[in-house]
């Protein structure tokens, strides 16, 4: 009896995990992805068979790697690319200063850092340009190191996304030297960025994503004699997509890498979105798949099985199953350093504001600016990967006056957040409500707030049920109830917020202290469960 066929289950990465840039060394795959705001910087799964993966690192872990102080939303990391050539790891990543919709204007700076193995230690960067973003690093056959980044013209009646630049990095002092040149301006779909390079059969490939990263999104994919062009866009162009087709559980497929495995198998990495409602809004963010790619020698590469759209169900190369461990559903705060699943908005962790050492099993958060602010939050959260899913916090805080705050966030970015809270009221002493942020405009869900004065521990928990979540509270071990209504999930999303935002929802715990004097609030455990 044959073999059954293993399945890829896209998306293999699960919740904000977008841009990614695959990677084959040996018989281990690599994977990065965009981070923006969040800290530390860049994250990277590993596998051994593309089918299981695992949070493995996070690079750029210093300040002197990633200064985000005062960077927009859906700022700093954008698209970062991964290589590898004789024993050294390469990183090539964008740190995006200045952005908007609609604005003229892009500050975007691109670096290197380097290290012998994916773990580190990774070095200090070195400012490459800052002509443009999603910047990546090709290592031809002859030893010869190329630079491409999209550029960006700012000039009124230009197209900004002005197509994608060539220049060769030197690999003795890691600068750029000679000409620059724009190898290809993209294709009628436009919106060209995302460039990676590849060579087979005497051909360069040029992936490249086109459309936005929204429901017209695309990979683009074109190959030349010769690495300056001119670039023959594939005939069946583009590679992939899912626009008009918003039956499809994979919507805004794009931005796609190449990798080949051990047997000579090749698979596209490209970033998706699974919408609340058809052509709707993603409140998991833009997340990664895998599909299977014919590709004959001399031949254009296309998908396995024919056309251009993503599939939830990929057939997986034949290498042996490497799972791994499922991770812990309770963090208890027993470990000297947080676990791998915490990011921060902007600033690294630092004993100045986030200790575990302060109260042993406990997370001692000091209270310091507020959720609008794009500097100094005391804020550390987690990805939401699932559309159900509950997160549930235990927080000892004493609130002198209402200027303390601390508690269980639903979190998008500045601008957009729900937030249970405890504080202090001048009537009714220590006391919860619900804060929210909608687009910038704020509101208390509750009419008043909830009395519970002499509650020493208060537990907090959210819930999220698909196209909705909603809070619970307890001050006695188990003995939930619900407060405030019920919220939109969806509001929570890229395709809301602004309408051009690129991250995610993220449960976070936090304090604020408005006052200046850091009160400090202690969080004895976490537990995040999926409920699919």
């Amino acid at each position: 009896m044959a073999k059954p066929q293993r399945l890829i289950e896209n998306p293999i990465l699960r919740g904000f995990n977008p841009d990614p840039s695959i990677l084959r060394v040996g018989d281990d795959y690599y994977i990065a992805t965009s981070t923006f705001e969040w800290f530390p910087g860049v994250q990277i799964h590993h596998s051994k068979d593309l089918v299981h993966w695992r949070l493995l690192t996070r690079p750029l872990s210093r300040a002197s790697q990633l200064d985000m102080l005062g960077n927009p939303d859906s700022g700093g990391i954008w698209a970062p690319q991964l290589s590898y050539h004789n024993g050294l790891f390469y990183l090539i990543y964008t740190d995006v200063k200045t952005w908007g919709v609609g604005e003229a204007f892009k500050d975007t700076h691109n670096y290197l850092v380097t290290a012998p193995g994916i773990l580190g230690p990774w070095s200090e960067p070195i400012h490459l340009n800052s002509s443009g973003f999603d910047p990546s690093l090709f290592h031809d056959t002859d030893g010869r190191k190329w630079f491409l980044n999209m550029v960006w013209d700012h000039r009124q009646g230009k197209n900004p996304f002005a197509g994608i630049l060539l220049q060769e990095l030197d690999p003795a002092t890691q600068k750029l030297v000679g000409p620059v040149t724009n190898i290809f301006t993209g294709t009628p779909i436009r919106v060209t960025e995302g460039p990676h390079l590849y060579k087979k059969d005497g051909y360069y490939y040029l992936v490249t994503a086109e459309g936005g990263t929204t429901y017209q999104h695309a990979v683009t994919i074109a190959r030349s004699r010769t690495i300056t062009g001119p670039y023959e866009v594939h005939p069946d162009n583009p590679l992939l997509t899912a626009h008009g087709r918003p039956e499809l559980a994979l919507q805004k497929a794009g931005h796609g890498s190449l990798v080949q495995t051990q047997s000579g198998e090749w698979y596209l990495a490209h970033l998706c979105g699974r919408p609340l409602e058809p052509l709707g809004r993603c409140n998991l963010g833009r997340e990664t798949a895998l599909q299977k790619l014919e590709w004959n020698d001399g031949d254009w590469p296309r998908l396995a099985g024919g056309g251009n759209a993503p599939h939830v169900e990929v057939p997986a190369p034949d290498l042996p199953a490497h799972p791994f461990q499922p991770d812990h559903e309770r963090d208890d705060f027993d470990e000297p350093t947080l676990g791998l699943h915490w990011q921060t908005v902007r600033s690294p962790f630092d004993e100045s504001w986030l200790s575990l050492t302060k109260r042993p099993g406990y997370l001692r958060l000091y209270g310091r600016e507020s959720f609008l602010s794009r500097h100094r939050q005391s804020l550390v959260g987690r990805r939401l990967q699932a559309h159900h899913a509950e997160a549930e916090t235990c927080l000892e805080f004493e609130p002198e006056h209402f200027q303390h705050l601390a508690g269980l966030a639903a979190y998008y970015n500045t601008r957009n957040w729900v937030y249970l809270r405890v504080s202090r009221d001048e009537t009714l002493g220590k006391s919860l409500n619900i804060l929210v942020c909608d687009n910038g405009k704020y509101s208390e869900a509750l009419k008043s707030d909830l009395g519970i004065e002499g509650a020493v521990r208060v537990y907090l928990k959210v819930i999220f049920e698909r196209e909705t979540f909603r809070f619970t509270y307890a001050t006695e071990p188990g003995a939930w109830q619900e407060i405030g209504p019920r919220f939109e999930a969806g509001k929570l999303s890229d395709d809301y917020c602004s309408g051009l935002s690129f991250t995610g929802t993220f449960i976070a715990l936090c304090a604020q202290d408005l006052s200046g004097t850091r009160q400090h609030a202690d969080f004895d455990y976490f537990r995040y469960r999926e409920d699919n």
